[in-house]
């Protein structure tokens, strides 16, 4: 069986550049942790931007949240 990926879709703000990642649960932990922004890095002109994970990814925002409401 294979882990569940996630789709991590970004855009530069400053040259509109895309950029689309898949990565399991435990990779986005390890690579974002559990904050509500993360840091990105445009592989084009460089320039380090922040995004919020709902934006760059509903799927796993909706997934943390749903674990939290289980977990209360």
């Amino acid at each position: 069986m294979s882990k569940k990926h996630y789709k991590i879709e970004t855009s530069c703000p400053q040259c509109g550049c895309s950029a689309v990642s898949h990565l399991s649960a435990e990779e986005i932990k390890e690579k974002f942790g559990d904050v509500p922004n993360v840091e990105m890095e445009c592989s084009e002109c460089m320039l380090k931007y922040e995004t919020t994970v709902k934006k760059a990814c509903p799927e796993w925002d909706k997934e943390c949240r749903l674990k939290e409401e289980r977990q209360q």
